[in-house]
């Protein structure tokens, strides 16, 4: 279990939130310019873990590495809602839900309120989209892993056969960051 293991992963840098970065300290500046580096992103990791907060982790990381600097699940957990193999990506939110919390009950039932994270989404999750088939769902998720995150909605008129009628049918269905 993760929260259990001593990872010992000194490479990942936990980021003080607690006070704004001053551009003119240097200690600060320092640690902006390793923010903004490209081999590293920031993920912020909330919820049923031991050590909540924002972590500096490196590019090929998943998950799974966020969730143990983070110390780890807590027994309250419901780890079957964290995709642990997931890559991270700059400015993700990692969010571990309580295993009685109504929000992982509410997943087991036919309809949620929370929209389509089209950056994390599966083929199958994409194809529940109103509008979108396999194969458009398939060249979402390869154009996503070809050319990195969708930043606005607009980058998916990048895909092939996303024209702005599909977008216009689906997009109160999703979320982009």
């Amino acid at each position: 279990m993760i929260g259990d293991k001593d990872t010992g992963d000194e490479d990942a840098k936990i980021i003080d939130t607690s006070e704004p970065i001053d551009p003119t300290d240097t200690v600060n500046s320092n640690r902006t310019n390793q923010v903004e580096d490209t081999s590293t992103v920031v993920v912020d990791v909330k919820g049923e873990v031991n050590k909540p907060g924002v972590y500096e982790l490196e590019v090929e990381d998943r998950v799974i590495d966020a969730i143990e600097v983070a110390g780890g699940f807590t027994k309250n957990a419901d780890e079957s809602q964290v995709n642990l193999a997931q890559k991270v990506q700059d400015e993700m939110v990692i969010s571990v839900a309580d295993s009685e919390s109504d929000y992982s009950s509410s997943l087991s039932g036919t309809e949620t309120n929370e929209k389509l994270r089209i950056n994390q989404a599966s083929v199958e999750e994409i194809e529940s989209l109103s509008g979108i088939g396999p194969a458009k769902a398939e060249a979402i998720v390869r154009y996503r892993e070809e050319n990195g995150p969708f930043t606005t909605i607009d980058d998916l008129l990048n895909v092939s056969g996303i024209g702005e009628k599909t977008i216009e049918v689906f997009q109160e269905e999703i979320q982009i960051p």
